[in-house]
């Protein structure tokens, strides 16, 4: 089967079947476009596309499926030293852009025009061949560079498709970036195997998202923050049919904020770039503040401690998450000892992250465990949660905690918190003390006017951890 079937069989089409940033096509004219790319980079090792929220983005990635070309979405704002690394590392040839870019001296420019046409006919590629090369953050060095198998990707977009019901009927909105698995992979790729409409917003602002019309809507917590502070932008979400938030843990407040003005209580899941989407609530079934869920059809998931030894499910234990099924990347790039580092000896990839799972099944993930694993006195702390009551108090707008280390406990519970209001941080520790036991109150609480975020809206950890570090 096709990976794109959307572009090849009986879904309909219309003039704005895809509308990016406020430009139209049809389903056939992308065919078209994508397929004049494809006859200009068949046969490369890879294509780089430098991906903007555009239509050349989308018409360059389709391109570069159709020819069974590896594709590696280049972050638009990445600085000299990551792009030159990830060209070089990924083998591309070609940077497919919008005409007018500025191109990189050390690749080749493809420049992109959403109005050429072509007819050629590629035959499917391999389900086990690698369609994209997509490089993580790079949070410990320099990017990583997952290999992400054609036949992956459709796994992932059909499981995601029977847990949220999403069809040809839908229209999907969302403003989110193109390099990435939420952005590209699902929010463009998933309404080409569906067969959906799909509008993205530019950006993703509330006025965006209000005006789209979508039944479908992908956002980040911090595009979902916005909305529910919009009470105008949200109540007009109220037609849709689901509300989707991933890439970080919708804050609670905001979670119930947003049910409250749109009628719908928004569906939360859990994913990597290595390992695509793998556990999420289901359109048809409990939408839990503060949990993702359940595992996709296909996948498996467990907790192991740092023994090594199984972590119970019983909705209080907490362990590394570890997952198995289709959806899973290959490996890295060119990288075998990260490969050794990632993998388990029976074949489970390790997540790095932290979670707890109920005797239910359903999954809440602590963070990471290099950042949000906290130990402390003896004692091993979700940061997670301590934001969560933090984010309780009427006066915080947001909180993000780290372990800093200290002498005497190992490491100290500080929390950095943006105020909505006269708040001082002895009053937010005897807050938490109040609802968790004591040893997960925060040592120190700094107020911040804003915290730092990548594209995605993460918090930036390793940041706050070095400037708690240095403030001592």
């Amino acid at each position: 089967m096709a990976l794109l079937t959307a572009l090849q069989g009986d879904y309909g089409d219309t003039a704005d079947a895809l509308r990016i940033d406020g430009r139209a096509l049809s389903r056939e004219e992308l065919l078209g476009a994508a397929t004049a790319v494809a006859d200009r980079v068949a046969g490369a090792p890879a294509l780089a596309v430098l991906a903007r929220p555009a239509v050349e983005t989308v018409v360059a990635v389709v391109g570069g499926l159709l020819a069974g070309v590896p594709v590696v979405p280049l972050p638009p704002d990445s600085g000299p030293k990551e792009r030159e690394h990830i060209l070089r590392d990924s083998g591309a040839v070609l940077l497919a852009h919008a005409v007018g870019d500025v191109v990189p001296g050390e690749v080749e420019g493809l420049p992109v025009d959403p109005t050429e046409r072509a007819a050629t006919t590629f035959a499917e590629p391999a389900p086990d061949a690698t369609g994209f090369v997509l490089y993580t953050s790079g949070t410990t060095g320099a990017p990583k560079g997952a290999v992400i198998r054609r036949q992956a990707v459709a796994a992932d977009l059909d499981a995601l498709a029977a847990a949220w019901q999403w069809t040809a009927e839908d229209t999907l909105v969302h403003g989110l970036p193109l390099f990435h698995v939420h952005g590209l992979i699902l929010g463009v790729l998933g309404a080409l195997r569906t067969g959906s409409r799909l509008v993205h917003t530019g950006r993703p602002t509330p006025a965006g998202y209000a005006s789209a019309g979508g039944s479908l809507y992908f956002g980040v917590p911090t595009v979902w923050s916005r909305v529910a502070a919009d009470p105008g932008a949200a109540g007009r979400l109220a037609s849709a049919r689901l509300l989707v938030s991933g890439s970080a843990p919708l804050p609670v407040p905001v979670f119930e904020k947003l049910a409250a003005l749109t009628g719908h209580a928004p569906i939360e899941r859990y994913g990597m770039t290595e390992s695509l989407i793998t556990v999420s609530t289901r359109a048809d079934g409990e939408r839990r503040p503060g949990s993702v869920g359940l595992p996709l059809d296909g996948v498996r998931t467990r907790l192991v401690g740092e023994d090594g030894a199984p972590v119970p499910s019983d909705g209080e234990s907490v362990g590394e998450l570890q997952v198995a099924g289709p959806t899973l990347f290959s490996g890295y790039l060119n990288r075998p000892d990260a490969d050794a580092e990632a993998w388990t000896a029976d074949g489970w990839f390790r997540t790095g992250d932290v979670a707890v799972i109920g005797e239910d099944g359903f999954h809440r993930i602590v963070g990471r465990a290099s950042v949000d694993l906290i130990k402390s006195g003896g004692y091993r702390i979700g940061a997670g949660e301590v934001e969560a009551a933090l984010r309780d108090h009427p006066a915080v707008a947001d909180a993000a905690v780290v372990g800093a280390p200290d002498e005497d406990l190992g490491q100290a519970i500080v929390a950095y918190v943006i105020p909505d209001g006269a708040v001082t941080g002895e009053q937010l520790t005897a807050f938490v003390a109040e609802r968790l036991s004591a040893h997960k109150r925060p040592r120190r609480v700094v107020l911040v006017p804003e915290l730092p975020r990548n594209a995605l809206g993460k918090v930036l950890k390793k940041q706050l951890l070095a400037e708690a570090d240095q403030q001592g």
